[in-house]
């Protein structure tokens, strides 16, 4: 997939993820609201899916608001290991 084949919305919410710092977790609740469609939380899970960049754009770092991980493309043990990766990275930084 390329750049060119993803919908505005699709490239809004990946630039908006590609904005979660290191080590840190959002909602896809929080997606949502901040490229102006608070009710599309189900849409920004089915935009990260299609990312092309992952090591790029951090999609594991977007989670369900009850805190648990929701979806991943790669499998929801690959993402918990990511984002337990990412915290130690970001504390080893800090």
């Amino acid at each position: 997939m390329k750049k060119s084949d993803l919908t505005d919305f699709e490239k809004k919410v990946l630039k908006i993820t590609s904005l979660i710092p290191l080590g840190e977790v959002r909602s896809y609740q929080w997606v949502a609201k901040k490229i102006g469609r608070p009710k599309a939380v189900r849409a920004v899970g089915a935009a990260l899916k299609k990312n092309p960049y992952p090591i790029i754009i951090p999609c594991h770092r977007v989670i369900k608001s009850d805190g648990s991980p929701g979806g991943y493309a790669k499998g929801k043990e690959l993402k918990k290991k990511l984002l337990l990766l990412e915290r130690r990275i970001a504390e080893i930084i800090k």
